[in-house]
């Protein structure tokens, strides 16, 4: 791979080399634990959660408080629709892989609707309409088709995880159409601001419940890993009956 490839291709490519035999190798939902959870990496999750811990306390967290204090709270929504609203391709190319026509036709017509009269997707004027965000994502389409989930990770600043999922934000990220427009520093620089935003709004909603669990819990590890799990099964199950996950 050339020096001149983008760190999220070469990210991509990386899962998908290690993630791919790891879902073949899984056998579909074979369990390795008394609880039933498949977690055969269990040491080495373990060791790496206290990295992302590590991380968290360096990085994240005090990215996410100098947001939340420096941001007033009314541009730190418009900064999250503003995401939301570049994320839309995926969502909607998602949509359709899914053989879902409405949930595609109402992705496609928020975007137009808040890229217009939304002022870029700063305002969401789609919602008022009726046309409420649905979120969606490659690992949920694999699953779908029926890929197995293999076994539980946990990735540095990813978290906790899967192959499938891990390979579907890959994947996710390599299709992007924002990644292919233009060329050059600065094309580059807002693309790493654009996901170095899009990681510091999403620990920042996330960071009290997180740090709720890490204050309570007396596994934090095995707690984050059961609502992991709990939570993509349930988006999963609700995609393939057609209801919408915000």
């Amino acid at each position: 791979m050339g020096d001149g490839m983008p760190a999220w291709l070469r990210a991509t490519a990386l899962i998908g080399v290690l993630g791919l035999p790891l879902i073949g190798c899984a056998g579909g939902e074979a369990t390795t634990a008394a609880d039933g959870v498949n977690d055969p990496y269990e040491p080495m999750n373990r060791f790496l959660y206290k990295v992302n811990d590590a991380i968290d306390a360096v990085v994240l967290r005090p990215a996410a408080l100098a947001y939340i204090n420096v941001v007033p709270a009314p541009a730190r929504t418009g900064v999250h629709n503003v995401l939301e609203n570049l994320n839309s391709p995926i969502i909607f190319a998602n949509d359709v892989l899914q053989g879902s026509a409405s949930r595609s036709g109402d992705t496609a017509l928020r975007f137009l609707v808040n890229s217009t009269l939304g002022v870029g997707g700063l305002f969401d004027v789609a919602s008022g309409w009726g046309y409420k965000f649905q979120d969606t994502d490659f690992g949920v389409t694999l699953a779908l088709w029926g890929v197995p989930p293999g076994p539980f990770l946990y990735l540095p600043v990813l978290g906790p995880t899967d192959p499938r999922d891990a390979l579907g934000y890959g994947v996710d990220g390599a299709a992007d159409p924002f990644n292919y427009f233009g060329k050059g520093d600065t094309v580059t620089a807002l693309i790493y601001a654009r996901y170095g935003m899009y990681t510091t709004d999403k620990y920042s909603n996330a960071m009290d419940q997180l740090q709720a669990v890490k204050k309570t819990a007396l596994d934090p590890y095995a707690t984050l890993r059961s609502l992991y799990m709990q939570n993509r099964a349930s988006v999963i199950a609700a995609t393939r009956k057609g209801k919408p996950i915000p």
